[in-house]
């Protein structure tokens, strides 16, 4: 199901000023206001290289032959990480799908699954290094329907997982927050989608809808926290949070029930980034 970004407020985010207080003129004390820090690891002044943020999957038969080749030559090690988690790779019924994050040029992600019907289903991702920079990696999410550990969205594992990608992938992973926040949670088994601008749900073909927001804390630790709503998600409408250091590293991912938006889908330059300075 198709997934669209409402995004709502103001940008009420100033690099110059990063509301500074105007200094008492009855005092004699001289105030040492800071210089302005620019926000990392993203950066709103930054220009992206891509119009849209989405994730897409495609069916195996619908990809290149040069990702057909990649995804071959790491087949043998992709099932054995899958089968030291214990996920019943060698049997019957597994297939795959691409998922495509413009965010992250330099790897290819699979969602390989196997569906025995209600209660069975059992789910892996895996990340395979184009440029051979890095090692395949295995995201553990379902073993007949149910979490090996702890939910995948918020697992140190899925988590260590992401960060080793965003370090092998360079500065490219930093272009696009949302992008991020969307691979992220494709990779954790959810199927977040956006609808193109001028999209409008119909009566057989509803829309939900997606809310998405950088905020930035201006404090010593300067830390970037990315939210956003995925709708799509069934039983109900999921909420994710994701943490960001300065440096790059997520540190901390959180997944909760959301309240279901109105869907309105809107243009694809929209964008809320939100300044909090926190003591």
């Amino acid at each position: 199901m198709a997934v669209a970004i409402l995004f709502a407020g103001p940008v009420c985010w100033s690099v110059a000023g990063q509301c500074q207080e105007t200094p008492n003129n009855f005092s004699n004390k001289t105030r040492m206001v800071p210089a302005p820090v620019e926000p990392a690891p993203f950066a709103i002044t930054r220009p992206r290289r891509d119009s849209v943020s989405s994730v897409k999957f495609e069916n195996a038969d619908h990809l290149p032959q040069q990702d057909r080749l990649l995804i071959a030559n790491a087949e043998s090690t992709i099932t054995e990480l899958a089968g030291s988690a214990g996920l019943g790779i060698g049997e019957s019924g597994w297939d795959y799908q691409e998922i495509a994050c413009p965010s992250f040029p330099n790897h290819i992600f699979l969602r390989y699954s196997r569906d025995k019907g209600r209660g069975d289903i059992s789910m892996f991702s895996a990340s395979i290094p184009r440029n051979g920079a890095g090692k395949i990696r295995v995201v553990p999410i379902l073993k007949r329907s149910y979490s090996l550990f702890s939910p995948a969205p918020i697992n140190a594992m899925t988590i260590s997982a992401f960060d080793h990608i965003r370090t092998e992938e360079g500065q490219f992973a930093n272009d696009d927050w949302l992008g991020n926040a969307l691979c992220y949670a494709a990779l954790a088994g959810a199927r977040p989608e956006i609808v193109p601008a001028g999209s409008w749900p119909t009566r057989e073909s509803p829309i939900p809808s997606l809310s998405a927001a950088l905020k930035i804390q201006f404090n010593a630790k300067g830390r970037e926290v990315i939210t956003f709503v995925d709708s799509a998600a069934r039983p109900h409408a999921m909420e994710w949070t994701m943490t960001f250091t300065r440096e790059g590293r997520l540190i901390k991912a959180t997944h909760r029930p959301a309240e279901l938006m109105r869907a309105k889908p809107v243009a694809e330059t929209s964008a809320t980034v939100r300044g909090s300075r926190i003591p």
